[in-house]
């Protein structure tokens, strides 16, 4: 699933389900655009009982030079596709285009967003950063706690020195809901 602006410096949100090799655990790769620039991957074996436990979190860091996804009206796109040449395990595991017909849908879809004015203002207003805000939605503690346990289960592009050797992201430092 993609939450997505047009153009060359879009934003963009991904949320893609990866293959795997029958009985083993499904992976869901994540990933942030933010005015065209990529790299800010992460990865987590699903267990499809969540319980609370958040998934992604992409802080509010504009002050150091951070862009984030704010200040375009995006689309929900979604879409099956053949990324077996690195999705599944790092390229290991071929798509079997024998067992087509491959369909994905959504049940129950709900969204809770900004909505976007003909003249380019959000309905969300300036201070969207929910886990900044004082009236946070869950213990920070708690939170904070929980995010580090999935993180540890698979990719977390701000601790990957082998694919970013001349150094990671500026927010990869400044906090630790990455």
């Amino acid at each position: 699933m993609q939450l997505s602006s047009q153009g060359a410096l879009h934003d963009e949100i991904d949320f893609e389900f990866l293959g795997n090799l029958s009985g083993d655990p499904y992976i869901v790769h994540t990933n942030i655009f933010t005015q065209g620039k990529v790299n800010r991957e992460q990865q987590f074996y699903v267990c499809f009982m969540v319980d609370n436990i958040p998934l992604r979190v992409f802080d509010k860091n504009e002050a150091i030079g951070v862009p984030f996804p704010n200040s375009q009206a995006m689309r929900v796109y979604s879409s099956i596709w053949n990324a077996d040449n690195w999705a599944t395990q790092g390229g290991r595991v071929k798509t079997d285009c024998t067992k087509a017909h491959f369909t994905a849908s959504y049940k129950n879809f709900n969204a809770n967003a900004c909505v976007w004015s003909s003249n380019n203002t959000s309905s969300c207003g300036s201070n969207t950063n929910s886990m900044t805000s004082t009236a946070t939605w869950m213990n920070r503690q708690l939170y904070v706690k929980r995010l580090k346990w999935v993180q540890k289960n698979a990719h977390n592009y701000c601790t990957d020195f082998k694919r970013f050797p001349q150094g990671l992201t500026p927010e990869c430092n400044q906090s630790s809901l990455h």
